[in-house]
């Protein structure tokens, strides 16, 4: 009995599985205003399926205000995948959760899909009079230093625009900003009145605490003439009047870090975050020898990647270990920015027993119930055992095969001992010949000397400007004894310094980038990790080498 309820759960779940596969159900959002338009888009991957969706269960809920069909045909590797995709505009009738129902084509039915629809204050906003408006608007109004205050922008117009609309850069000098994802279009009605939106979404992260001030954002467009005075000739002007608006200024206060967080640990205000780690193979059964890529993914929302700091790196005893880069990335969603930091790194393991690997704790600030929070991953044990395809066998109570192997052993030993002899007198040959050969002068240095490479870097660091200060970064290190990534790996500011001057190199904000903390690094670099320059610039010997 219980392996035929097995059986009936597995088709179950098969069939749901392929009905989910054969029609899927999407909205560009989850959470709307009233009079709002949201677009549901059916995909299906099933050639075979032809005709439109049925959408009458629609009907009780939303106003259909239109439909249309989208075919995609994919080649990959000589692989061709086609999908259709049906995009419906729909108006809530109703406000509250709605639930979009299960919507069938042929054998396959969508999954139903929640929709919060809330009542919008722009009904009785005076500027609904105006033919096009600007509205702003802020998720808070209070944030703590370096986290996020999301601003949205939207435009409603119930005139025709022309297609050269443009709102001015969002630029503020005590704040890093980063816009969420392209513009949204859509419909809403306001006083029996049809008007489209633009809107935009912008993540502001402010970096010093007191207030703030948000710019007001300047929209302009040209407005279709709908009766022009006389018929435009061919290849004429396009008819209408540029139209230009703005939004109200706005003001943010920005709280310092609390007092009760920790000094000496990186300031980390989410709304939430999550700390995970995945093993490749599972180190279930591991041998001596035996490489293992350990990885830990630390995702914050409310940050960008660039603001997640090094995860504590893997210090066990008997453990080798290869870290790689940290993959950074950011993803959008309706709350805002998600930023994801991946750390990998090969274990090798070098003895036998067991290991023990620390606790993985991260410590951050908890800005939707304002308290200090700690996420960790519990520590674990790796059981290591014998490689036998590294064991030497020696048969036991064979002599004669030990003593063949003790005899093998010296005779490489000797070799060794006479190769060594015969390299040390060459080279003191060579250096007593060397004593009697004349003087020759020093070829003078071409190209710049590390210290005129040094004071480029620094002018560039002190002047934050983080394109020149890649730059000669590069050529500075390329006269070093060892490379940029040797010299981070060993010492852990300047690889910190170098994820801020990346994250500034690769995103819109790098025009806020210090580089006051990467300048520090470059002069708090160990000694014995420097290029030495015995001879200097002048060509001479120290007068007093050290």
């Amino acid at each position: 009995m219980t392996r035929f309820t097995a059986l009936l759960l597995s088709l179950f779940l098969w069939t749901v599985g392929a009905q989910a596969e054969g029609l899927v159900a999407s909205v560009d959002r989850s959470r709307v205003n009233s009079g709002e338009t949201v677009e549901l888009t059916l995909e299906s991957s099933d050639v075979t399926q032809f005709g439109r969706p049925d959408l009458s269960a629609l009907e009780p809920l939303f106003e259909v205000r239109g439909t249309r069909q989208v075919n995609q045909l994919t080649t990959l590797g000589g692989d061709s995948h086609a999908t259709t995709r049906w995009i419906i505009t729909l108006l809530p009738r109703q406000n509250g959760t709605i639930v979009i129902p299960s919507l069938q084509l042929g054998d396959y039915k969508s999954q139903p899909i929640s929709l919060q629809v809330v009542e919008s204050a722009t009904q009785n906003s005076p500027n609904t009079l105006a033919p096009v408006f600007i509205e702003a608007s802020l998720d808070q109004d209070t944030v703590y230093v370096q986290a996020q205050a999301i601003l949205t922008l939207r435009i409603y117009h119930s005139v025709s625009l022309f297609d050269d609309s443009n709102v001015t850069p969002l630029q503020i000098s005590d704040g890093r900003v980063e816009q969420l994802g392209e513009p949204r279009t859509y419909e809403k009605v306001i006083n029996g009145l049809r008007h489209g939106v633009i809107e935009l979404r912008y993540a502001i992260y402010p970096q010093h605490s007191g207030v703030l001030t948000i710019p007001a954002q300047v929209f302009s467009a040209t407005l279709v003439d709908a009766q022009p005075t006389q018929a435009p000739a061919p290849q004429s002007p396009k008819q209408g009047k540029l139209i230009r608006v703005s939004s109200a200024e706005m003001i943010l206060t920005v709280n310092a870090k609390p007092a009760g967080y920790p000094a000496d640990i990186p300031w980390l205000p989410a709304r939430s975050l999550s700390l995970s780690e995945s093993w490749s193979p599972e180190p279930d059964r591991i041998q001596v020898g035996d490489s293992l890529t350990r990885s830990l993914t630390l995702k914050a929302e409310g940050l960008a990647s660039s603001q997640l700091p090094p995860l504590p790196i893997t210090d066990a005893n008997g453990l080798r270990r290869y870290p790689d880069q940290p993959q950074l990335s950011n993803q959008h969603s309706e709350r805002g920015l998600i930023g994801s930091r991946e750390d990998r790194e090969a274990l090798v393991p070098t003895r036998t027993g067991q290991i023990e690997l620390s606790p993985v704790e991260v410590i951050w600030w908890n800005t939707h119930e304002d308290h200090l929070e700690r996420s960790s991953l519990p520590a674990r044990t790796l059981h290591v055992v014998n490689n036998p395809n590294l064991a030497v066998d020696t048969p036991v109570g064979n002599a004669p095969l030990a003593v063949t192997a003790d005899s093998e052993e010296l005779w490489y030993w000797k070799l060794s001992t006479l190769i060594l002899a015969c390299t040390t007198l060459l080279g003191f040959g060579l250096w007593w010949r060397a004593r009697w050969q004349p003087a020759l002068l020093r070829v003078a240095q071409t190209g710049p000397s590390p210290r005129t490479l040094l004071d480029d870097l620094k002018r560039a660091c002190q002047a934050n400007d983080p394109q020149a200060t890649r730059q000669a970064l590069d050529a500075w290190a390329r006269q070093q004894p060892e490379t940029l990534a040797d010299m981070a790996a060993r010492f852990v500011p300047l690889s910190d310094a170098l994820d801020g001057l990346n994250g500034a190199l690769y995103s819109e904000a790098g025009q806020y980038w210090q580089g006051e903390d990467l300048w520090r690094a470059i002069r708090a670099i160990p000694i014995a990790e420097r290029v030495h320059d015995p001879v200097g610039d002048s060509g001479l010997p120290p007068l007093y080498p050290k």
